[in-house]
């Protein structure tokens, strides 16, 4: 659980609360615009696709103890100096990473950055020279070796996993200062074929089908293993992210069963709200399965390697009005079914910007995802409301504390992730 210590003496858990429509300064909104960003992707960039509501923008989210400081980029980027950051998962990660160098792009100059797309589009890396700083994205979305990890051709309809295999993947992160995992949407497939070995080796290559339940708990084991055994303890910080919600049932918040995200301008403003692919009492795969990660990192922490997991499942729930749906680029021609029936091809899947409010902490997506309290054990914050630039921090070494956090963007590329803030004591940095 990621928490804040208060003023008073509590905690704040920034993944509890509620989402708050914020007019009362448009030019804040949003943290960066999505056509002057020269790394948005065709996917999630809505308004350049015919999208005119743009109120989505203007919602914040709100712990209910404590207040979110809106992103910094010049704080972020002094927080990377020297530093790699790396995304590794899905399409989910890959926004992250989209949502994360949009937020500081407009404070390089053009002549000191520059991006990357290597292993055949397997990786991204965006590098502020002056900063000596990388942000990278990593398309691995079964964590381990499958035969999806073309990150442009990928859609199988048999999914084979080397479950005990990972290094092909792995020796391209292992230096990272901060990784930041996710792994979901694409064990939600009944069945899967396993192989052992790697796709590198010739290896035993002995097949089995099984449960993907079963085979997520085998991969997380081995993704568990290697961060065991080849992660550097005292230098990488380590996250793992929770899966974002569908919204493909509008029944679920009181609409006709026959409609979905399509349309949807508002989030969902009833608290506790779970849809039927998130609520672990009516998931159509086995809860366990959202435990398994969860358990892993126990035994993890209890060797000694720090983890957090960033929970943005349930504020991500409430954005109905924060995915692509119709407002994006089309890979086949539309039908003319389609056309008349919008919502059959509504992207209700991913949230494109929600997950930049916890990484980022304002704009109606972003603000989360870096804003999940990166302290060390020496510090407090004093403030109870901690808006960006007028945080107090207490270190009881009595060295310097140093601000450097995120904050949101607009929400065209993903809902409310990670609430992550970044403070770094004398005795606390991320060396």
């Amino acid at each position: 659980m990621v928490q804040l210590d208060v003023e008073k003496g509590g905690k704040c858990n920034l993944f509890v609360g509620k989402w708050v429509y914020d007019d009362s300064n448009s030019s804040n909104y949003p943290s960066y615009k999505t056509q002057e960003c020269s790394f948005m992707d065709d996917g999630m960039a809505c308004e350049k696709f015919g999208r005119k509501d743009l109120n989505y923008q203007h919602w914040r989210w709100q712990p209910h103890d404590c207040d979110l400081p809106r992103f910094n980029a010049e704080a972020m980027l002094e927080m990377l100096r020297g530093k790699r950051l790396v995304f590794v998962g899905d399409s989910l990660n890959r926004n992250q990473w989209v949502s994360m160098v949009c937020l500081v792009d407009a404070s390089i100059p053009l002549a000191q950055k520059s991006v990357n797309f290597e292993l055949n589009g397997s990786l991204f890396t965006f590098k502020a020279t002056e900063y000596n700083a990388s942000i990278d994205f990593y398309w691995a979305p079964l964590l381990v070796e499958s035969n999806c990890d073309g990150p442009y051709d990928h859609r199988i309809k048999e999914r084979i996993v080397r479950v005990q295999a990972i290094e092909k993947h792995a020796r391209h992160w292992t230096n990272a200062d901060i990784l930041v995992f996710n792994s979901y949407i694409w064990w939600t497939s009944h069945k899967m074929k396993i192989q052992w070995g790697s796709f590198e080796s010739a290896g035993e290559v002995d097949e089995d089908y099984s449960e993907a339940k079963r085979i997520y708990e085998m991969a997380v084991k081995t993704w568990s293993d290697w961060l065991e055994t080849r992660v550097n303890r005292t230098k990488t910080r380590l996250f793992f992210v929770s899966f974002s919600p569908t919204h493909e049932r509008a029944e679920e918040w009181g609409k006709p069963a026959d409609q979905n995200c399509y349309n949807e301008t508002e989030p969902i403003s009833k608290e506790g709200n779970w849809g039927r692919g998130s609520d672990p009492k009516m998931m159509r795969i086995d809860p366990k399965m959202m435990r398994i990660v969860e358990k892993s990192v126990f035994e993890l922490r209890k060797k000694g390697v720090e983890i957090q997991i960033l929970n943005i499942t349930q504020l991500s729930e409430y954005r109905k009005d924060a995915h692509s749906s119709i407002y994006r680029k089309h890979w086949s021609p539309l039908t003319k079914e389609q056309l008349v029936k919008p919502q059959t091809y509504a992207d209700c899947a991913l949230l494109p910007e929600t997950a930049r409010h916890i990484w980022h902490s304002n704009d109606g997506g972003d603000r989360l995802i870096f804003q999940s309290c990166i302290y060390g054990p020496d510090c407090h914050a004093r403030s109870h409301s901690l808006p960006w630039l007028a945080l107090t921090v207490y270190c009881s070494d009595g060295g310097n504390p140093v601000l450097a956090a995120p904050t949101s963007t607009d929400l065209t590329v993903a809902v409310p992730f990670f609430l992550i803030v970044y403070i770094r004591c004398a005795k606390f940095s991320l060396k």
